[in-house]
């Protein structure tokens, strides 16, 4: 997630990517905020199952504009995982 000040690029904080990802797992999982931590295991704190998992990685493609390989994904198992793996990679 990048932005652009006066040409120069500047690359989201943590807390920005969390905020965005926060909303897109409130929407595509109908869990309320409070319930999403940076901790939140898709699967045990969110009650995901694997296709939610997939509708929640396409949603974070979309909107971070990047695509994360099904061997990455795989991988991504909590809000925490997702939102590093977005800061290291967009």
């Amino acid at each position: 997630m990048k932005n652009y000040h006066k040409g120069v690029e500047v690359v989201a904080s943590k807390e920005q990517i969390f905020d965005k990802v926060k909303e897109i797992i409130v929407d595509q999982l109908g869990v309320e905020e409070d319930e999403v931590t940076l901790e939140s295991s898709f699967i045990e704190d969110l009650g995901a199952d694997s296709l939610d998992i997939v509708e929640l990685i396409m949603a974070l493609e979309e909107e971070f504009g990047m695509e994360i390989p099904d061997d990455e994904a795989e991988k991504i198992s909590t809000v925490n995982d997702a939102v590093e793996y977005i800061r290291e990679n967009s």
